[in-house]
């Protein structure tokens, strides 16, 4: 899975009406008379605004991970990539979205796919690896249109 970069913008600020008593899956319950929580994704999901960018996936590699075409991705580059994290990495002159696996038996990275039609990636010594980021939100366009 690709992914295309863009920086974040923190200049602005839109606050935007927050259902924050939760919207229920199941049965419905009672509508709240209003809303007076507002939520503002600069200042709720972006924690670090100078090591914040966004991503935007192209392809089908993660979707087992929830992760899906035209998905955007929110990633910090100050985060540490633990064992297990979903990252961006920079690999051989490509950006890509993986699940990151460190294997200190072969003194290793493997970069994952959640996706069995897809093979792991073993990062080699002489390859340009790195790991530009850790991703912490996935916001997703669950209504797009068909055609």
């Amino acid at each position: 899975m690709k992914v295309i970069l863009y920086s974040s913008d923190l200049s602005t600020e839109l606050n935007l009406p927050f259902a924050d008593g939760g919207v229920r899956a199941g049965f419905p319950s009672p509508a709240q008379d209003y809303l007076t929580d507002s939520i503002d994704f600069n200042r709720d999901i972006i924690k670090s605004a100078a090591t914040t960018f966004y991503a935007r996936c192209v392809g089908d590699s993660m979707v087992e991970a929830g992760i899906d075409d035209g998905d955007i991705l929110v990633v910090d580059k100050a985060l540490e990539a633990d064992d297990g994290s979903i990252v961006i990495a920079f690999v051989d002159g490509e950006f890509t979205v993986k699940r990151i696996k460190k294997d200190p038996n072969d003194n290793c990275i493997w970069l994952l796919p959640e996706n069995p039609n897809y093979p792991p990636i073993k990062v080699n010594e002489n390859e340009q690896f790195e790991v530009w980021g850790v991703v912490t939100f996935v916001i997703k366009n669950v209504c797009k249109v068909k055609s």
